[in-house]
């Protein structure tokens, strides 16, 4: 009978290092132990965590983090494409932002970063047909960050909005 070896994990260099700088915040910040832990180093990739970062933001009253959680993380799942762009974005705010020292940065702290991957979800729920799911999520998204980005638009990979209050992109918009 043939032997089955065990196949090696995906290396994914971005999440490793996100990884390492949210070990060294538990080792240098404790406090911030549990906030670390919740948001990167329990998800086993970058996809996961953006999930939950996700619905951790934008949920409400109105729809809870399990709901939202649910959408993100089947968007992540069937558009690979999403975890790409989010990469990009990444590396962009890193090489662009001079107030941009690590990886976790834009993740946990950097609200133009933190909308624009909000509006990728809801760029797909547009794309899928829930166009009324897309709306509601950009309305979140307005009213969590300050940025108003209609579901239609259309943004490359390696996008960068610093800051980002009061940014509105609209229906018609092609960013690249």
């Amino acid at each position: 009978m043939p032997e089955s070896r065990a196949k090696l994990a995906p290396f994914d260099p971005v999440w490793q290092r996100i990884c390492e700088e949210a070990n060294a915040v538990v080792r240098d910040e404790p406090l911030l132990g549990g906030v670390m832990h919740n948001n990167l180093l329990h998800h086993a990739t970058m996809e996961r965590a953006l999930a939950y970062r996700f619905a951790l933001k934008l949920s409400s009253a109105e729809i809870s983090e399990q709901i939202l959680r649910e959408i993100a993380e089947e968007a992540y799942e069937t558009s690979p494409w999403l975890g790409e762009a989010a990469r990009a974005d990444l590396m962009a705010v890193y090489d662009r932002d001079p107030a941009c020292h690590r990886f976790l940065q834009p993740v946990m702290y950097f609200k133009g970063y933190q909308a624009v991957q909000a509006y990728r979800v809801g760029h797909w729920l547009w794309e899928t047909g829930r166009r009324d799911m897309a709306l509601f999520v950009q309305m979140r998204i307005s009213e969590m960050f300050g940025v108003d980005i209609h579901p239609a638009a259309r943004f490359g990979k390696g996008i960068m909005i610093d800051h980002a209050h009061s940014i509105v992109i609209g229906e018609t918009a092609v960013v690249g």
